[in-house]
Formats: structure tokens, C-alpha cells, sequence
């Protein structure tokens, strides 16, 4: 335990985000599993109107991942980039891992994801399935579901 701590700080501290130079191995999954929760959380809090407060968890993504979320923003970003809505998600649990092989590691987290718009609120229970991969290992997938769909980006009303 105290190596998965010494491990998880020494990534933390090392770089940003997922960023790791070396693929997983099986005493270092659950730093990257905490490390991929903590980015989970990062990517889907955001406040209306603060561009920044989106774009801090673009380094925890691959470059097609990064585009794939932003195409979840369609429709909910103003002309600056800024996003329409407030969201926050809230882990209920810790990140199941579903399968790790050839390089890539999927898990789910279940937990409460939060849409505001100006003063409209909407809670959802969700999971978040997620897929990891590259190196440095970063997210390639990130999908929020609620009743077996995803959650669309919607206001909230």
C-alpha cells in the first residue's frame, strides 16, 4: 500500500493529468485508476462562462479523445469557448476496472454528474465509462450514461 502511495505521488507530482512515461503495470494499476478518476472529475466540472474551467483537463486527453469530448460541447459553447452550462460530477464509488489488455484499460465510475444553466438545475445518477490508452497513458473515451443512454448535453430546466 505505502508503494501504490509513494507511486501515486510521484506521478502526481511528476506531470499533469494521466501523464506517465511507462505502460501500466499490474502494482501501479490503481495509481493510474485514481489518477484517471481525479481527470474524470476535472473534465466534467466546468462553470458557465469560464473558457478555462473547461479546457484544464485537456491534457488528460489523447488528441482524438480531446476532439470527441469537445463534440459532446456542440451547441453549449459560446463564440469565445466559454461554456453555456455549469456541470460537475460527484464519484459515488471508486473506478471499476472492466478490462486492461493490449495497452488499453476501460473502467466505469459510477457517481451524481450536476447540469446547471443560469437558474435551471438537473442531478443525474450516472456511470462514466472511460477508456485509457497511449503513452503517456491518457483518456481516449469518456462517455456519462444515465439508464443504459448517454447523457446528452443538455440545459437544465
Amino acid at each position: 500500500m505505502r508503494c501504490c502511495v509513494v507511486l501515486l505521488l510521484a506521478l502526481s507530482v511528476s506531470s499533469p493529468g494521466l501523464a506517465q512515461s511507462a505502460p501500466p503495470s499490474p502494482t501501479d494499476q490503481d495509481a493510474i485508476v485514481a489518477l484517471a478518476q481525479k481527470a474524470v472529475v476535472r473534465a466534467l466540472d466546468y462553470k458557465q462562462g469560464d473558457r478555462e474551467s473547461l479546457m484544464d483537463a485537456q491534457d488528460d486527453f489523447t488528441e482524438g479523445g480531446w476532439s470527441e469530448f469537445m463534440k459532446r460541447m456542440d451547441g453549449w459553447l459560446d463564440d469565445k469557448g466559454a461554456p453555456l452550462s455549469s456541470e460537475s460530477f460527484t464519484p459515488t464509488g471508486d473506478a471499476v476496472v472492466k478490462s486492461r489488455d493490449n495497452g488499453i484499460i476501460r473502467l466505469s465510475i459510477s457517481g451524481t454528474l450536476k447540469q446547471t444553466q443560469n437558474q435551471s438545475r438537473t442531478t443525474y445518477q450516472v456511470r462514466v465509462d472511460v477508456q485509457l490508452s497511449g503513452d503517456p497513458i491518457r483518456i481516449e473515451h469518456l462517455e456519462p450514461k444515465t439508464g443504459g443512454s448517454a447523457v446528452a448535453h443538455k440545459p437544465a430546466r
